[in-house]
C-alpha cells in the first residue's frame, strides 16, 4: 500500500475539494511518467513483445496534453500492472512504475508510487552490494527531474510517504 489512509488534500483537485490545479496535476504525471520510462528498459529486456507498460506511460502522457480521458489513462495503468504480476525483480517493479505512472490522471498521488517503484527497480537490477547505492542515484535523478512548480510538494510527499513507501526516497 503506497497511499496513505488519509488523502491529504494537496492530491485531490480543486473542483474535487483539495488544493490540486489542474496544471500541477498534469505536471505530476509528466514527471511520474519520466520516473517509469527511466527503468522501462528492465521490463523491455525480459518481455520485449509486451507493449502494456510502455503504452501505460504513453497514455499518461497523452492525457496530460489533454488527448484522452482519465478512464483511458487509469484503464492503461492496469494492463501494465497485470503485465508485473507474472515477473520478478527488475521487471515487475519497471511494469509497476509504468502502471502507477498511468493512474496519476485518476489519483494524483499515485505519482509517488511510479517514482518508488522505479527506485525498486533500479535497486533489484544490481548485485545486492550495489543496491542501496543504485537506488540513491535513481532518488537523485528523479528529484532533478522535478519541476519547480511541483518540487516541494513532490519532496514533502516523499518525507511524509518514505515509510509505507519501502523507505526509498532517503537519497
Amino acid at each position: 500500500m503506497i497511499l496513505p489512509k488519509e488523502r491529504d488534500p494537496r492530491f485531490i483537485t480543486i473542483r474535487r475539494g483539495g488544493s490540486l490545479t489542474d496544471a500541477d496535476h498534469r505536471l505530476l504525471a509528466v514527471w511520474a511518467a519520466a520516473c517509469a520510462e527511466h527503468v522501462l528498459h528492465h521490463f523491455e529486456a525480459a518481455q520485449p513483445a509486451d507493449l502494456r507498460p510502455r503504452e501505460a506511460i504513453e497514455q499518461i502522457r497523452a492525457w496530460a496534453r489533454g488527448e484522452i480521458r482519465m478512464s483511458e489513462s487509469r484503464a492503461a495503468g492496469g494492463h501494465a500492472m497485470a503485465a508485473a504480476r507474472v515477473l520478478s525483480g527488475a521487471a515487475r517493479h519497471a511494469a509497476f512504475a509504468a502502471g502507477q505512472a498511468a493512474v496519476v490522471a485518476h489519483v494524483a498521488a499515485h505519482e509517488l508510487g511510479a517514482a518508488a517503484y522505479a527506485i525498486k527497480a533500479v535497486r533489484a537490477a544490481v548485485p545486492a552490494s550495489e543496491a542501496e547505492t543504485a537506488g540513491r542515484i535513481e532518488c537523485r535523478w528523479q528529484r532533478e527531474q522535478l519541476p519547480d512548480a511541483i518540487r516541494e510538494l513532490v519532496l514533502d510527499d516523499q518525507r511524509l510517504r518514505n515509510e509505507i513507501c519501502w523507505s526509498v526516497f532517503e537519497c
